[in-house]
C-alpha cells in the first residue's frame, strides 16, 4: 500500500469554507477511484491560517498514477483551490506503508 501525502493552507476565515468543499467535492472523488484504500484529512487552524495535511491510501503506485496522471510526483488540484489555498505546493510525497 501507498501513502500519498499533500499539505496546503488557507486564511483562518476560509478554513471552515474550504472544509465543506472537500468534503463535498475532493473526497468524493478519491472514493470513487479504483484502488483507492482511504484517506486521513487532517486540519490544523492557528490565529491566522488554516494547515491542511491529506494522507490518501492507495493499492499501488500504478494506481496513483491513474489517479494523478504520468507525473504522480505533481499535486493534483481542482479549478475551486484558487478560491481558498494561499499558495499551491507542485510536488506531493509517496510513502510505502509496511504497517497500519
Amino acid at each position: 500500500m501507498i501513502a500519498r501525502i499533500w499539505k496546503g493552507r488557507t486564511k483562518i476565515e476560509h478554513m471552515e469554507a474550504y472544509t465543506a468543499f472537500l468534503k463535498a467535492r475532493a473526497i468524493p472523488d478519491y472514493q470513487k477511484t479504483p484502488g483507492f484504500v482511504n484517506l486521513s484529512f487532517l486540519r490544523q487552524p492557528n490565529d491566522k491560517e488554516g494547515h491542511f495535511t491529506l494522507i490518501t491510501y492507495w493499492e499501488s503506485l500504478e494506481v496513483i498514477k491513474q489517479f494523478a496522471g504520468d507525473d504522480m510526483e505533481k499535486a493534483k488540484y481542482y479549478p475551486e483551490d484558487v478560491d481558498f489555498l494561499l499558495e499551491f505546493s507542485e510536488n506531493v510525497q509517496h510513502y510505502e506503508v509496511f504497517a497500519s
